[in-house]
């Protein structure tokens, strides 16, 4: 038996799905299909009298639910996350929720064996380089997302509100969503505003460690060019 409240969520996502896969007579055999046959479980349940209604219900939330369940198998141009698919792919590869270093992952561990030397200052460098990378990368990657994250927030919305969130798409969605919110120019809470100021503190280190490389093979191609000349 599924309550009204939970249902009512439900149906919701159902009628998203209906309208994401269309009851057109379009070349989308499958999708019409599916369509048709989740808005007549939604029709059948809206409709039901009390002696019929709980088994009718029971039968469209299941439907709707083992549809969203398989929602990354629908056609082509009907998926809920089709714009974000490799943008999301992506983001999984890095883990970006993990604090382990991607590039250099030995020099946190290696600054603390070498402290106070010259050596772990550089190795320490390495390893906020890392962490900095990242945050760059989510950078990009969110900036990639803009054009689908109002799309996927409703879906995101819908499939929570239904009990369907679990789903390893929505994780990384609710992440990319955050990273946008933390970026945009809205007045933010105090635990984003310390984010924030230790990110630029990261991001003003990075760029001036990137300025004495560039200056340092500055050095070097003018001492070749010189050479060069002679």
């Amino acid at each position: 038996m599924v309550d009204s409240a939970q249902f009512d969520n439900v149906l919701k996502l159902g009628k998203q799905l209906v309208a994401e896969l269309g009851l057109d007579q379009s070349a989308d055999t499958l999708g019409r299909w599916m369509a048709h046959y989740i808005a007549e479980l939604i029709y059948s349940a809206e409709i039901a009298n009390e002696d019929n209604r709980d088994e009718q219900r029971s039968k469209c939330a299941s439907a709707i639910l083992e549809l969203w369940n398989h929602h990354t198998a629908m056609p082509n141009g009907k998926r809920p996350f089709q714009d974000y698919e490799p943008i999301l792919r992506t983001l999984e590869s890095l883990d970006p929720n993990s604090n382990t270093p991607r590039y250099f992952q030995s020099a946190r561990e290696a600054a603390k064996t070498q402290k106070n030397t010259e050596s772990a200052i550089w190795l320490e460098s390495a390893d906020k380089v890392d962490y900095t990378a990242r945050l760059l990368i989510r950078f990009c990657l969110t900036c990639a997302a803009q054009d689908a994250i109002e799309k996927s927030k409703e879906w995101v919305t819908l499939a929570g509100a239904a009990g369907a969130a679990n789903d390893s798409y929505l994780s990384v969605i609710r992440f990319v969503s955050n990273e946008a919110e933390l970026s945009d120019e809205e007045t933010a809470t105090n635990e984003e505003r310390k984010e924030i100021e230790s990110r630029i503190k990261r991001l003003k280190d990075f760029v001036n460690l990137a300025k004495m490389m560039s200056d340092h093979l500055q050095a070097k191609l003018d001492t070749i060019n010189n050479q060069n000349k002679v």
